[in-house]
């Protein structure tokens, strides 16, 4: 039995977002992972261009999706979570910590929290390090919170997807200033991964192409993020890396699609209920975040 997944990685320039296609050789069953909603902010239009590569993908191998999985909820791009799961079946998953983020944004967006808990959309929410199979696949999660409070890294056979955890060894680790965001507990988050074998593969969600390179990457592996990554690798003392973490993020203005993905995303993609007139609305706090 194999534990080497095959991973198709698709890139959303406009985000600069890898989305995933894993998938057992012995059983072409698959998970997709931070899928990606085209979304224009000028005209408040969606498309789902990404998404149809990633099914088009899916159905010339002939795959069967068990599982769309979030690693956390995204402030930079929009999930088409629920499209896929619409065209390919399968079911939408994340951290059970999910819970945290839709309370701290529920007030922000002044929603119904209690109303907004009971129609909980996601089909799956994990514990912490829970197992879970894609095939003959053996699977699981590493909780690894700071970036947001519920963030999750997938160990898939040899692989292991980041999320916003690491960016690639030039360009460092995630910011930590959203609300419930933390550079100590972003530390510890990493010194889990590093706990992983050193040839177990990385995958990212981002890559901001830094002036010393001239391609976008998506995949490094635990022994190279250890020894390179210039914010975080073996030896980094723990008040260094907060003191640096939390200098930069004073710096770094507000994701632009923030406000409009953060109550698309914790809602497992989908959109709010449309109004008399048809049309869906999103709400934004205007003033709250100076």
């Amino acid at each position: 039995m194999s534990n080497r997944p095959v991973v198709q990685d698709f890139f959303h320039e406009d985000t600069n977002t890898f989305s995933y296609v894993v998938s057992d050789p012995a059983t072409q069953s698959c998970a997709i992972i931070d899928s990606v909603l085209d979304y224009d902010a000028a005209s408040a239009s969606t498309a789902t261009t990404h998404a149809d590569q990633i099914i088009a993908y899916v159905r010339a191998h002939g795959l069967s999706v068990e599982w769309i999985l979030e690693t956390h909820v995204h402030a930079d791009h929009l999930t088409d979570a629920q499209y896929l799961k619409a065209e390919l079946g399968g079911k939408i998953a994340m951290s059970q910590k999910i819970g945290i983020v839709q309370d701290t944004f529920g007030a922000i967006y002044h929603l119904d929290i209690k109303q907004f808990n009971a129609q909980q959309l996601f089909d799956y929410l994990f514990k912490d390090h829970e197992s879970f199979q894609i095939g003959t696949l053996q699977a699981y999660n590493i909780p690894t919170p700071g970036h947001t409070p519920a963030c999750l890294s997938y160990v898939i056979g040899d692989a292991v997807f980041v999320g916003d955890t690491l960016f690639m060894p030039d360009y460092g680790t995630a910011r930590c200033d959203f609300p419930r965001g933390s550079a100590e507990i972003l530390f510890d988050s990493v010194q889990r991964l590093y706990q992983l074998p050193e040839n177990t593969r990385m995958f990212l969600c981002h890559d901001y192409l830094p002036e010393t390179r001239q391609s976008y990457h998506c995949e490094t592996d635990i022994r190279t993020q250890k020894t390179q990554n210039i914010h975080i690798h073996e030896g980094t003392p723990k008040a260094e890396f907060v003191q640096m973490r939390n200098q930069r993020d004073a710096g770094l203005s507000m994701p632009k699609l923030i406000l409009p993905a953060i109550q698309i995303n914790m809602k497992a993609g989908q959109f709010p209920e449309a109004e008399a007139n048809g049309v869906s609305y999103l709400k934004l706090p205007l003033n709250y975040f100076k």
